[in-house]
């Protein structure tokens, strides 16, 4: 059932990323100045995945991205700046080539798809669910989708171990979740 969702989101995404993102980045780089000042995670763009590098260069903080460590282990995350030395990591997303390992208060999270009640659907590997509990039970850590809005889904399918999303910005802004 999560595969045929999937597929539909990948869908979706990849006619909205045709049409372009619009303010979506501005929009979360606003969101994301209540937390000045807090380690920031974000992602290296693949594919049809929506932007948030503008909103990472904006970031008043330390900032990081994502390294796939192992299959079934959480992510761990490097610092990142804007011109930092990039090399393919697993599954070809770009990581940092060098760099401190920092752990995040907040993590930009790219997603398939989502649903009104903050439920997101990956790519199926359960690195950010593994990584967001694994940071929540430490510290409160904020969880924000960034998508586009046509990568809402209606009927999520759901598993006991997923992780909520806190808040999701699309190109519209931030969604109103329904909690």
């Amino acid at each position: 059932m999560k595969q045929a969702a999937r597929q539909a989101a990948f869908e979706a995404r990849k006619q909205a990323f045709a049409a372009g993102q619009g303010q979506a980045a501005e929009l979360l780089a606003d969101y994301l100045a209540t937390h000045s000042g807090k380690v920031l995670a974000g992602y290296m763009p693949m594919r049809t995945e929506i932007d948030p590098l503008p909103a990472m260069t904006a970031h008043q903080g330390p900032v990081c991205v994502p390294v796939i460590i192992a299959k079934a282990q959480p992510l761990r995350f490097r610092e990142w700046s804007p011109g930092a030395e990039m090399v393919a990591g697993t599954f070809g997303a770009m990581i940092p080539a060098e760099g401190a390992w920092i752990e995040p208060e907040v993590l930009i999270v790219p997603l398939v798809g989502f649903d009104a009640r903050g439920n997101r659907l990956g790519y199926g590997g359960g690195f950010y669910d593994r990584t967001l509990e694994g940071l929540r039970a430490k510290r409160p850590t904020l969880a924000i989708g960034f998508a586009f809005s046509a990568q809402q889904l209606n009927d999520l399918p759901l598993e006991p171990t997923d992780q909520p999303l806190d808040a999701i910005i699309t190109e519209n802004g931030l969604f109103p979740l329904s909690r």
